[in-house]
C-alpha cells in the first residue's frame, strides 16, 4: 500500500505546484521554463508508474460494499468521464460552458469509480484523484480560468465524442491487461 500512497503524493504534489504561482514561478526560473517543464513530466511520470504498480500490488482491503448495480453504473457513465477528458485536448464547444473538461472528467472518472469499489486501495486512488480535481477546479478559478468565447464548428464536437468513444473502447477491452482487474458489468 505504502507503494501507492508514495505515488499518488508525488504524482498529485507536483500538480498542485501551478496551483501556487509564486512557487511555479520560482521553479521555472531558477531551472528554465522548458527544464522546469521536463522535471514536471518526469516526476509526474515517476508518481503515476508508482501509483500504478502500488495499485496493482495493494491488497484488497474491503471497506464497503459496494452496491450491485454500481459496476453498470462505471460502464455507462465512463464513455463522459473519457469524452470529458479528449474535450481538454482538442477544440470544440464543451468549453465554452465549462472551464475544466479534463478536471471534470477526472471527477467522473473517480466518483464512478469509487461507487463501483469498496476496498482502501480504491478509495486512496479515486478519492485522492476526485478531491484533487475538485481542489484543481476552485484554485484554477480563483487564478482567473475563463470560459472559451470561440466558437468551434459542429464537426469539432462530433470528432471528441468519436475519439471518446475510441479510448472508452481501448479502456473497456484492455482494462485487463492495463490495470489487471476485468470491467466488472454487474448481475
Amino acid at each position: 500500500m505504502s507503494i501507492l500512497v508514495l505515488g499518488v503524493v508525488i504524482f498529485i504534489g507536483v500538480h498542485l505546484v501551478p496551483s501556487v504561482p509564486s512557487l511555479r514561478q520560482r521553479l521555472s526560473k531558477r531551472f528554465g521554463n522548458n527544464p522546469y517543464r521536463g522535471l514536471f513530466s518526469l516526476v509526474s511520470l515517476t508518481g503515476f508508474i508508482l501509483l500504478v504498480i502500488g495499485k496493482g500490488r495493494a491488497p484488497f482491503v474491503p471497506l464497503w460494499d459496494p452496491p450491485a448495480w454500481a459496476p453498470q453504473v462505471a460502464v455507462w457513465v465512463m464513455p463522459l468521464a473519457l469524452t470529458l477528458l479528449v474535450a481538454a485536448f482538442l477544440p470544440n464547444s464543451l468549453k465554452r460552458f465549462t472551464r475544466h473538461p479534463m478536471l471534470w472528467g477526472v471527477s467522473v472518472w473517480a466518483a464512478v469509480h469509487l461507487l463501483a469499489n469498496g476496498d482502501l486501495a480504491s478509495l486512496i486512488l479515486f478519492g485522492s484523484f476526485g478531491a484533487f480535481a475538485l481542489f484543481d477546479m476552485w484554485s484554477a478559478n480563483r487564478r482567473g480560468a475563463e470560459l472559451s468565447s470561440k466558437g468551434v464548428p459542429y464537426w469539432r464536437d462530433l470528432l471528441v465524442i468519436a475519439v471518446g468513444a475510441i479510448v472508452y473502447m481501448g479502456f473497456l477491452h484492455g482494462h485487463v491487461m492495463l490495470f489487471g482487474v476485468p470491467v466488472a458489468f454487474g448481475s
